[in-house]
C-alpha cells in the first residue's frame, strides 16, 4: 500500500450548512489543488450520502469519512458502503474508521460503548474481506457474520483508523494502512507515531508502510477574532470528553480546573480557562501562511497527510471555510 501524501481538508460537518453548501466546499476544495477531502459524521449530513454526492461531482481529489464510527452500523453495510463509492471513482475512496466517544454511542444512538479496540480489530478484518470479494465467516466477538459477499467487483480502498489514546495507536499501527491522528500540537506527535509504528511492529508488519494523517483546526477567514472565540469554545468542548481529555494535557494549562468547573455546570468559568496558548496549540489561525506553517510542521514531525478542519467564525459561516481552503492552498500544497 503506497503511504498517501498531500494536503486534505475535513469538511466543518457541525456547521449547519446546507448538503449543497458542503458539496460546494468540496469542490472548491479539489479547484485548490487539496488531495484529499474527509467528511465526518456527527450530527450534520449522513456520511455515505454526502460523500456520493461529492464523488459524483469531483474526478481528481480523493474523498474518504473522517470518521465514520464502529459502532452504529455493522461491518458489512459500511463496507457496502465503501465499496459502491469506489465503484463510481475507483482508486478515490479512503475508509476512515473510529470508536467515536461514549457521548455520540451511548447517548445519541443508545448502544453500548464497550470493547472499542478489539472492535476496530474485528470490524477492520471484516472491511477488508468484503473489500476482497470474499465470503464472509466472521465469528468475532464483536463482528460477527457468514455467508455474504458483495455483488460487486473487489476494491481497493485505503483504511483509516482514528486513533489518540496510545493503545489505540498501537491497533492503528497493527491494521490500518494510515493512521489518523488528531488534537495533538505538531511537537508532540514524534511519541504517537512511534507507538503507531510499534504496533505495526509487533504484529509483524514493516512500519514504514503504515501512513500517518493528522487533522488540525484552521481559521485563515476574515474575522480571525470571531474565529479565535470559537475555537476556544471548541477545544473546551473537545477537551471535555473524557476519551479525548488526554490528548489536550499536555497543552492546556488550566484542563483539570475547567473539568471541574464544568463537571459543576459553570460552562462560563471552564471557558474563562482557556487561554490563548491552548488555543493556538491545537489550531493553526490567522493567515494562509499560517495555516501553511502547521501544515509545515506537521510534516517536519512526520505526518504524510495533514488535514485541515475549516470550521467558521460563527456557526452557518460558509465563507470562513471557503477562505481557509482557498488561502491554504495557494501556499500549503506541494506543487
Amino acid at each position: 500500500m503506497t503511504v498517501l501524501t498531500g494536503l486534505g481538508v475535513t469538511l466543518p460537518v457541525d456547521e449547519g450548512l446546507s448538503a449543497g453548501q458542503y458539496l460546494d466546499l468540496a469542490r472548491l476544495a479539489e479547484d485548490a489543488g487539496c488531495t484529499d477531502v474527509l467528511v465526518g459524521e456527527v450530527a450534520g449530513p449522513e456520511v455515505f450520502a454526502m460523500l456520493g454526492m461529492i464523488a459524483a461531482s469531483t474526478s481528481r481529489i480523493r474523498l474518504g469519512s473522517g470518521i465514520v464510527g464502529v459502532y452504529p452500523r455493522t461491518a458489512v453495510l459500511t463496507a457496502m458502503g465503501f465499496t459502491t463509492l469506489a465503484s463510481l471513482a475507483p482508486g478515490r475512496v479512503l475508509a476512515g474508521l473510529g470508536a467515536s466517544s461514549p457521548i455520540i454511542v451511548e447517548q445519541w444512538h443508545g448502544l453500548g460503548f464497550d470493547a472499542p479496540r478489539a472492535r476496530i480489530e474485528e470490524y477492520v478484518a471484516a472491511l477488508r474481506s468484503v473489500f476482497r470479494g470474499e465470503r464472509t465467516d466472521l465469528d468475532g466477538a464483536h463482528v460477527r457474520s457468514h455467508g455474504f459477499r458483495a455483488a460487486m467487483a473487489p476494491v481497493d480502498v485505503p483504511i483509516l483508523v482514528a486513533a489518540m489514546n496510545p493503545r489505540m495507536l498501537r491497533v492503528a499501527g497493527a491494521v490500518a494502512d494510515v493512521a489518523f491522528l488528531t488534537w495533538t500540537p505538531p511537537e508532540e506527535y514524534g511519541p504517537k507515531i512511534a507507538l503507531v509504528r510499534e504496533g505495526a511492529a509487533a504484529a509483524g508488519r514493516d512500519p514504514d508502510e503504515v501512513g500517518i494523517a493528522a487533522s488540525f483546526w484552521a481559521y485563515a477567514g476574515d474575522r480571525v477574532e470571531e474565529a479565535r472565540e470559537r475555537l476556544r469554545r471548541f477545544v473546551l468542548q473537545y477537551a471535555m470528553v473524557p476519551t479525548h481529555r488526554p490528548s489536550f494535557r499536555a497543552s492546556f494549562a488550566g484542563l483539570d480546573a475547567a473539568a471541574e468547573a464544568w463537571a459543576a455546570g459553570d460552562r462560563k468559568a471552564a471557558l474563562g480557562l482557556v487561554d490563548d496558548d491552548a488555543v493556538d496549540a491545537m489550531c493553526a489561525l490567522g493567515s494562509g501562511e499560517d495555516v501553511a506553517h502547521r501544515v509545515d510542521a506537521l510534516r517536519a514531525a512526520g505526518v504524510d497527510l495533514p488535514i485541515a478542519l475549516t470550521p467558521g467564525a460563527v456557526p452557518g459561516d460558509p465563507e470562513g471555510p471557503a477562505q481557509t481552503i482557498t488561502r491554504m492552498a495557494t501556499t500549503g500544497v506541494p506543487r
